[in-house]
């Protein structure tokens, strides 16, 4: 069995802590070659797009702080940054 990547991980941990709507991962660390952080072997850098009614009447900082709490062991790690678009069911924008 091949080991798990990191954008499956995330995806995995965020499905279990919000049973999302909808959920995106996406593996940026291409973009960020030669930025701090970044390592040949890719998955620092992620964005996540995530519908959850666990967002419903929390701040965007409080959904930030919900999805960084989520993904602590990822984030002390190998992830040196994660963009978040976190929104409530019914919410309009990205």
């Amino acid at each position: 069995m091949a080991p798990m990547v990191m954008k499956d991980t995330i995806s995995n941990k965020l499905q279990e802590a919000f049973t999302p709507e909808s959920l995106q991962v996406v593996d940026e660390s291409h973009l960020h070659e030669g930025h701090a952080g970044h390592r040949p072997s890719g998955e620092t850098h992620f964005r996540v797009y995530i519908v959850s009614a666990a967002f419903k009447g929390k701040s965007r900082v409080d959904r930030h702080r919900m999805i960084n709490s989520a993904l602590a062991a990822e984030l002390s790690g190998s992830v040196h940054a994660l963009a978040i678009h976190a929104q409530a069911p019914g919410e309009g924008g990205t």
